[in-house]
């Protein structure tokens, strides 16, 4: 997935990353640049500092995986509601 938000995935992005991501029991990862974080962490993913048009890998393993994955793609690609 490519962040495309212009600001990249700092506080708010992250912060709303994390909230989609606690409502499904599944785990799931956030990989930049081979640095691997809990995708259900926010500092996890502002240390991350992934900037706009740089890509991040999520995968998510256990019960509504793919249904997590599904609603991360659409919020990463909606820019996270930002511009």
């Amino acid at each position: 997935m490519v962040i495309a938000n212009i600001a990249g995935l700092h506080a708010r992005p992250a912060a709303a990353f994390v909230k989609l991501a606690s409502t499904f029991s599944c785990e799931i990862m956030v990989t930049k640049q081979g640095d691997t974080v809990n995708g259900k962490s926010i500092i996890g993913l502002i240390s991350l500092a992934a900037e706009n048009g740089q890509t991040i890998t999520v995968q998510s393993t256990g019960a509504g995986a793919e249904g997590a994955l599904d609603a991360i793609q659409k919020l990463v690609e909606s820019k996270f509601g930002e511009s």
